[in-house]
């Protein structure tokens, strides 16, 4: 009797796409014997945005994590979502850098590696395939999904066939943003089952409503596998729930054989955790058919609605839902998964706040000038002309773009010895290092504090009735995951102070009113300042980079003149804020 055979991603695409990714391994490490025993054919449970964030918020080690989960799972393969070239970071990585990661992330507990390109580029699947292959573990081509005109049966096919003749034990289909319709399902899964040998699974997110009814089908048309979430942490920008396809399924041929007792159990236990993080949940929490427009993939979602806050413009999101789609148009049509998500969503965010392409991201000039890949269709002539005068080249790239990166792991390794006073740093520590070089340093100096803790937070009470004219009223509010205290002083000043543990601001400071200012288009992070301190610049000259969104900004001099720095390299800047002054 045919059974389907279903991964559970409660450990990692389910907390990235309701609450931006911050479940703290300490509140996984728990329920792992019972995961442990329910039968999956995997527990997704790395790579994905969870190495960023382990780093950027939880002050914890994504390797750490790997190496107790995969302690804690000795039954159950872990598997990883792997970006091809660009591994876990936002741009492509050289071979030598790509080989070492997979030998790494083999070593220390990934058996599957589900290997994707935003652009569905097989030369970007080369290296990653190719070490995967050595390490002997299962490599799962993912074929990332989306509905333009460019992205067809036809087309899903032949990327099938290329990917089974260069080594991928299965197939997956990558539905990011809950495009797959029920019956579309149906026969891509036919056509494919058509074409290759190798099993199949489904990987689609509930966003639109449509992923149960899409996951039946695929299963009647011959798809193997399929990609579940326990109750708790499904639907809104998750994924279907597990119990609900396992009752489905029961007492069919596609009977999936696993206890719904204990997956109850299971649940009830992420019931409780779920609690820990209220404050990052995603507001979309219902089916949003404005994603059939947009096609915002879940954790997208959620991301662009905290960078949204961060701008102090969730106001715009319906704007930004709208020209999501144009910019993707104009940059050929790249499915919306990382990082092609990330660098078409925040460079409409910046079209919205700032006007029609005003600012390109650093990103978004790599994507036009070809330096991911080829994307599926011809880009907006202008826009990549724009791209490549910026980046000084004449034409767009054709070859693989890692063809042009020299070997980089030597050239890391040597600047991890030095950032750590170390001749012997592990491996993990320089390819943390090598994904993301402006978190890494700081993160390598918090380590030893140990994680974060999430706990439920009780609602705000309410304020108590007036006791007396002179008493104030004392709140503790949380922004962005920070906790201030806020006082608010009988004649209704408002008081605000890091809560205890808090980070205090950085200083900045203010301008001498006889110069020109610069103000930071959005909000963001300091990277570094482009020039020295009282550097002679002319107008458009290229003054700060910033951090905003994950993606780089330069801020321009608008002036000529001698520039003084108003805020120092790594200070967190709000929109509007002075930054520099020319004068």
């Amino acid at each position: 009797m045919a059974k389907i055979k279903l991964t559970d991603l409660a450990l990692r695409d389910a907390h990235q796409s309701l609450f931006a990714t911050r479940m703290v391994t300490a509140d996984m490490l728990p329920i792992c014997d019972k995961l442990d025993k329910v039968g999956y054919f995997a527990l997704e449970a790395w790579g994905g945005a969870t190495f960023d964030t382990a780093m950027r918020f939880l002050n914890e080690d994504p390797w750490e994590r790997l190496r107790k989960l995969k302690a804690a799972l000795p039954n159950t393969p872990i598997m990883m979502l792997l970006r091809g070239q660009n591994l876990l970071g936002y741009r492509h990585y050289a071979d030598d850098v790509v080989t070492k990661f997979v030998e790494a992330a083999a070593k220390n507990g990934v058996e599957i590696f589900r290997i994707f390109d935003a652009l569905n580029d097989p030369r970007n699947f080369k290296t990653a395939t190719e070490a995967a292959k050595k390490t002997g573990k299962h490599i799962q081509a993912a074929i990332s999904y989306a509905t333009t005109p460019f992205h067809t049966r036809e087309k899903y096919v032949e990327l099938a066939k290329e990917y089974e003749k260069i080594g991928a034990s299965s197939l997956a289909i990558k539905d990011m943003a809950g495009l797959l319709k029920p019956y579309e399902a149906y026969e891509l899964v036919k056509a494919l089952k058509k074409a290759v040998s190798i099993p199949i699974e489904i990987h689609s997110h509930s966003t639109t409503g449509m992923s149960v009814a899409a996951l039946v089908k695929a299963a009647e048309a011959g798809a193997e596998i399929l990609d579940t979430v326990i109750s708790p942490l499904a639907m809104g920008t998750s994924h279907s729930p597990t119990e609900t396809m396992v009752e489905i399924f029961k007492g069919t041929e596609y009977d999936t054989g696993l206890d719904t007792n204990l997956l109850l159990e299971i649940a009830a236990y992420f019931r409780e955790v779920k609690k820990n993080y209220k404050k990052f949940e995603s507001g979309f929490l219902g089916a949003d058919t404005r994603i059939l427009v947009s096609q915002v993939p879940g954790g997208m979602l959620s991301n662009m609605e905290g960078q949204l806050k961060e701008q102090g413009a969730l106001n715009k999101m319906d704007a930004v839902l709208r020209e999501i789609p144009l910019v993707q148009k104009d940059f050929g049509y790249p499915s919306l998964v990382t990082p092609t998500s990330q660098i078409v969503g925040t460079q409409a965010v910046l079209n919205v706040l700032q006007g029609r392409y005003a600012t390109l991201t650093a990103e978004s000039k790599d994507l036009l000038a070809g330096k991911y890949g080829a994307c599926p269709a011809p880009k907006n002539p202008d826009l990549v002309k724009k791209a490549l005068d910026a980046l000084k080249l004449e034409k767009e790239v054709t070859h693989r773009p890692a063809d042009d990166i020299p070997p980089e792991y030597e050239k890391l390794e040597a600047e991890v010895k030095k950032l750590l006073a170390t001749d012997t740093p592990s491996v993990e520590d320089v390819l943390s290092y090598a994904m993301f070089p402006k978190i890494a340093p700081d993160f390598f100096k918090k380590r030893s504090q140990g994680p974060v803790v999430f706990k439920p937070e009780p609602d705000a009470p309410a304020p108590s009735a007036p006791a007396g004219k002179n008493e104030a009223a004392k709140y503790v509010v949380n922004v962005n995951g920070a906790n201030y205290n806020v006082v608010v002083a009988p004649a209704g000043t408002v008081i605000t102070a890091p809560a205890e543990g808090a980070a205090p601001a950085p200083v900045a400071a203010a301008p001498s009113g006889g110069g020109s200012v610069i103000p930071a288009p959005v909000a963001g992070s300091v990277i570094r300042h482009a020039v020295d301190e009282g550097a002679q610049v002319a107008s458009g000259d290229t003054v700060i980079i910033i951090e905003s969104m994950k993606m780089e900004l330069e801020i321009k001099a608008t002036a000529g003149g001698k520039v003084h720095f108003l805020v120092p390299a790594g200070a967190k800047v709000s929109a509007q804020q002075p930054v520099a002054e020319i004068g």
